[in-house]
């Protein structure tokens, strides 16, 4: 028998209070943290990553030292702190993954949870490369010398040391030859590591381990994750402090550079790193906030993460800057004694006794640095020709800082000069694997979760479906430990996150500003709490913060059209690094990934127009939330329940005219 409109209607639409009541026992059933502690330091876990101990340092050092400090922390209050406490309350608020969120907002926006899955799943394939990585070089500390302490020895006719090695320096070697073993460019695969195979393995098992059995045992493993990066990064503060050249690399730290303000290129780097310092769009602060209470105070959550997150970043630039002027100096001193020993043989024998003063051989680095700064052009250019330059530790914190190469390469190469180096090496590295594994857990919850909520079939395989994901993950990953590996996981750090990301979080902000309405988001928000949060964020949400997505947006993908995008490769014969320019191939696979991970939001979008109009709505809203107006003028004829602030449907009135 054919059905009726409204039969039809009530098939799409679903009834008010049957739907409340499937949201109260749903919310009622839902796992729970054990302890607001545990929540925090899952937030905090999740929000500190990699990315505070060798991005945030290398952004700060490049672009003004303390100038960026403050620039990053005027960006944190005015975008970061409302779009974070945006995804907190709505995650407390409806209690479910991304996907339920938007999907209770309006059903048309379903598709912002979707895009956020596809994007964790993307950065969880690459991120836990990383992890292998740190494991890789956490196995390799366990040795005395540490293996990347001195080039390598080949013997031929003659024991000589590999001249690549002796072109770069030992733990550039190492990197690229010994743990990478990195092919000249992506386009040569080279086959698989089989170290890293086994390395991500590893990492994926850990993960699985930790998941297994959802919050309650990732929520226990979070105690220690999240807790011991700061165990280290004091340690290492401490013991940094306490060698030459550390002040010299925290002043260049703090030493402010005010002009850089008025370059745009630092503020859309700014406003990057405060948009992934604190994870937004992924998903995961909706998830781990859905666990929570309805009481919760997610407001004082939100600025505690927030806070914690930035002091985070300068802690860990300090001990950076530290061991890196540390490193500095050391090489800087080296440097000098080298040119005033070839100074000095010169000038025995030639016309350069005249230039050098007295004592000269007695010379300290910033003696001779003084010194070489103060010779006329004619004479600089004849030392140059001879390869003698200046020594200046401000050169040296220069090089190296940028990216893995932090970790990998210029802080491994510090720890060598560090008495019983193995022993800080295998902190080092173990504090990464936790920032790694922490930040992976929180990854991974945005795409569990929200997959759990929304297909109700998998609930009752948990655990199996769990274990599915870690090895489609592995399985997956498997492209990044080929030889040419870390160009694709380069390829998937730039492009499969940043942009679909950015799309992500302004449709967040406008659905809940402009679509379900900032005022009505606060009432709910204010009958969930017992007060109102600051009227200041809607217009934050509405204008401010949203606005300055549009502009982070645009500044983006101009970047990307306008210059070519490129990766940094290893020449073995130069024994140099070489930006070279993606592959035409290259370049379709990287704009497939923004592609994919946007595209849910409008195909969920015309997927829900098609149901509307197919299911022969007499409104092409039938859908849509209620208007703020509406929302007050229902609130004002009966009374909220208080255990229950809508559910973000309404009801299109049929042909009797009744609702």
């Amino acid at each position: 028998m054919e059905k009726s409109k409204a039969d039809l209607e009530s098939d799409v639409i679903p009834d008010v209070e049957s739907n409340q009541d499937l949201l109260y026992e749903e919310s009622t059933a839902r796992p729970a943290w054990g302890s607001k502690i545990q929540y925090i330091l899952a937030q905090v876990g999740f929000s500190v990553g990699l990315g505070n101990v060798w991005r945030f340092p290398y952004l700060c050092h490049q672009n003004g030292g303390g100038a960026f400090l403050l620039l990053y922390l005027m960006l944190l209050l005015i975008i970061g702190i409302p779009l974070f406490f945006l995804e907190l309350a709505a995650g407390q608020s409806i209690r479910q993954g991304s996907i339920g969120v938007w999907k209770y907002i309006s059903p048309r926006l379903m598709g912002i949870g979707f895009a956020s899955c596809v994007v964790c799943s993307f950065v969880a394939l690459y991120y836990n490369v990383i992890i292998a990585w740190s494991l890789f070089y956490l196995g390799n500390s366990f040795q005395s010398p540490l293996p990347w302490n001195d080039c390598p020895e080949t013997v031929n006719q003659t024991i000589s040391v590999e001249t690549e090695c002796e072109a770069s320096s030992a733990t550039v070697y190492f990197w690229y030859r010994k743990a990478l073993h990195v092919s000249d460019s992506i386009e040569e695969s080279g086959g698989l590591d089989p170290a890293l195979t086994g390395c991500l393995f590893a990492a994926w098992a850990l993960v699985c381990l930790a998941m297994i059995k959802g919050i309650k045992s990732s929520g226990k493993v979070l105690y220690f994750s999240s807790l011991f990066p700061y165990v280290v990064l004091f340690c290492f503060l401490v013991r940094a402090l306490l060698l030459e050249g550390a002040a010299d690399g925290i002043r260049i730290m703090f030493t402010p550079d005010l002009t850089i303000w008025g370059d745009m290129q630092v503020w859309r780097q700014a406003a990057t790193q405060v948009f992934f310092a604190l994870g937004l769009g992924f998903g995961t602060i909706i998830a781990y906030s859905s666990y929570n209470k309805q009481d919760n105070n997610c407001h004082f959550d939100g600025l505690l993460v927030a806070f914690v997150n930035f002091l985070t970043s300068v802690l860990a630039t300090l001990v950076v800057f530290a061991v890196l002027g540390f490193r500095a100096n050391v090489i800087t001193q080296n440097c000098a004694e080298r040119n005033i020993a070839i100074l000095s043989q010169l000038a025995s024998n030639g016309p350069l006794s005249a230039v050098l003063p007295e004592n000269f051989t007695d010379y300290s680095a910033s003696q001779y640095s003084a010194w070489y700064r103060e010779l006329n052009n004619d004479t600089e250019q004849l030392l140059l020709k001879l390869e003698v330059g200046d020594c200046r530790v401000e050169d040296e914190m220069n090089k190296g800082v940028e990216g893995t190469g932090l970790a990998f390469i210029a802080f491994t190469e510090a720890m060598t000069l560090f008495p019983t180096a193995p022993f800080w090496s295998v902190l080092f590295f173990f504090m990464l694997l936790n920032l790694g594994l922490s930040t992976m857990l929180g990854t991974m919850q945005g795409i569990i979760t929200p997959l759990l909520d929304n297909f109700q079939s998998l609930q009752r395989h948990r655990t199996l479906f769990t274990v599915l994901c870690c090895i489609i993950g592995f399985l997956l990953g498997l492209v990044f430990v080929q030889h040419s590996g870390n160009y694709f996981v380069t390829m998937f750090d730039d492009y499969s996150a940043t942009l679909p990301l950015l799309v992500v979080v302004t449709f967040e902000a406008f659905a809940v500003a402009w679509i379900y309405g900032a005022d009505r988001f606060l009432n709910d928000i204010e009958k969930m709490l017992g007060w109102r949060p600051w009227r200041i964020y809607k217009y934050m949400w509405r204008f401010v913060s949203l606005g300055a997505m549009l502009c982070l947006l645009l500044g983006s993908l101009l970047r990307m059209v306008l210059k070519r995008p490129t990766y940094q490769a290893w020449n073995r014969e130069k024994a140099e690094e070489q930006q070279l320019e993606y592959p035409p191939w290259a370049l379709g696979v990287l704009v497939s990934l923004i592609v994919v991970a946007a595209l849910p939001i409008p195909v969920m979008f015309l997927r829900q127009l098609l149901i509307e109009r197919f299911a022969g709505h007499s409104r092409g809203t039938g859908m849509a939330v209620p208007t703020e107006e509406e929302d007050e003028a229902e609130e004002k004829e009966s009374p909220a329940d208080p255990d229950h602030r809508g559910n973000g449907y309404v009801l299109v009135k049929a042909e009797d005219g009744q609702d």
